[in-house]
């Protein structure tokens, strides 16, 4: 009897020990399969994490991208119109440059017209007192006619602004004159003064256009 109850326990205890075997595979079964569908979750995860990243939606890069042909085109637009500008703005200066440097070329020629036909009359009478020197005998009217001429040239010079620098018996003035040479003074007095004026000197307004020529006495 005692065997048999031992051969009993012993099936029994084999039964027990298969069912845990069985129960320990099972679980570590549920348990690979729990670890594989984590490690997919993850990577799928991990993938969504990248992809968000970095920014791989087509549609945004697509907006960029049109944004960015966008921009470029009107900064294109901006520097052709500054081109525009610049190509007008020298255009411009050039036509003015060329138009005031005409202007003043002709300025240049024709700044002594008013002056040259006010002395024209002069040269005519000139040519009147030549022709009379010829047939004339009385000395009398070729001095005056002489006279004439001098008369009417010194109110042209003053009409224009030029006026004679007053020099003869006046004190020797560097800033006036121009000493030729130096002579003895025939008196005390006109020591230091101007005895002669070999060429006279003008003013053309308030400036001096030409410097007195002269003696001075010493």
């Amino acid at each position: 009897m005692a065997k048999k109850n031992t051969g009993k326990e012993e099936d029994k205890d084999r039964q027990v020990k298969s069912q845990q075997a069985e129960s320990e595979d099972e679980k570590q079964s549920v348990d690979m399969d729990e670890k594989e569908e984590v490690s997919v979750g993850d990577m799928k995860a991990e993938e969504n994490d990248k992809e968000e990243a970095a920014g791989e939606n087509p549609e945004e890069k697509k907006d960029e991208a049109d944004s960015g042909d966008e921009e470029a085109e009107s900064q294109e637009e901006k520097l052709a119109e500054l081109q525009d500008r610049y190509l007008r703005l020298s255009a411009e200066f050039d036509n003015y440059r060329k138009r005031t440097l005409r202007e003043r070329i002709e300025l240049t020629k024709s700044a002594g017209e008013s002056i040259l036909l006010s002395l024209l009359p002069v040269m005519d009478d000139f040519d009147r007192a030549m022709s009379l020197m010829e047939s004339a005998a009385d000395s009398k009217a070729m001095k005056e006619g002489i006279d004439l001429i001098y008369n009417k040239m010194r109110e042209f010079l003053k009409q224009n602004g030029v006026k004679e620098i007053d020099a003869l018996d006046k004190k020797f003035d560097t800033d006036l004159h121009e000493a030729i040479t130096k002579i003895p003074a025939t008196d005390k007095k006109k020591k230091g003064k101007v005895v002669d004026v070999i060429q006279k000197g003008y003013y053309l307004n308030d400036k001096i256009i030409r410097y007195s020529k002269v003696v001075v006495g010493e």
